[in-house]
């Protein structure tokens, strides 16, 4: 808690580590260690990212792993916010690594489409025939601005599973009214790395 490495997740117990740094390389995300790799090369969630020397752009190292009792995992994002030069605060999602890779590609405005549903909303079940069990990516900023503040976060998301409302409704044999949501994704967002020029 002194050194703000920490996240919460939605429910499931998602596990997911985020590092930020100037030398991650792609490479890096094929290590089974990868708290070994984040920590030498760069500062955990939470950490701060001094001034950046001319021509530097920060790296950022995040690894996920599901629930072995939940949902597998759908995607990573990484949520930019920066000060712009009047003080205004602003904010952009990246989808960084995605599951079922082979089916799935971003659009032209970095739009992921979805990863499918395979609840069973009658009898408030799933399948994990979507999604990976483990996500892990070196991602680079691509709008960069070393003489702006800015902070970082990651934001894990699993499949669709069954909502509570699902679980109430299987256990209590009643029909729920059709604007009631029976699936969510589930959630994991780290604590923001810093950046300050």
């Amino acid at each position: 808690f002194n050194r703000r490495e920490v996240y919460a997740t939605t429910g499931s117990r998602i596990l997911v580590r985020f590092w930020g740094g100037w030398d991650f390389e792609a490479s890096d995300a094929a290590s089974r260690l990868p708290a070994a790799t984040g920590y030498s090369k760069g500062v955990p969630m939470g950490g701060d990212l001094r001034k950046a020397e001319r021509g530097e752009e920060p790296t950022f190292l995040v690894a996920a792993l599901k629930d072995p009792y939940s949902g597998n995992l759908d995607r990573i994002q990484i949520v930019k916010g920066w000060l712009d030069k009047k003080g205004r605060t602003h904010e952009k999602v990246f989808n960084v690594v995605w599951s079922d890779a082979e089916s799935r590609e971003l659009d032209r405005k970095g739009r992921l489409p979805p990863v499918g549903n395979t609840v069973d909303e009658e009898n408030a079940t799933w399948t994990n025939t979507i999604g990976d069990p483990e996500l892990i990516t070196v991602w680079k900023d691509p709008d960069f601005d070393r003489k702006q503040p800015a902070f970082y976060y990651a934001r894990v998301i699993e499949i669709p599973t069954p909502r509570w409302t699902a679980y109430d409704a299987k256990r209590f044999d009643i029909s729920m009214d059709r604007d009631v949501p029976m699936s969510t994704q589930e959630r994991a967002y780290t604590s923001p790395i810093w950046y300050t020029p």
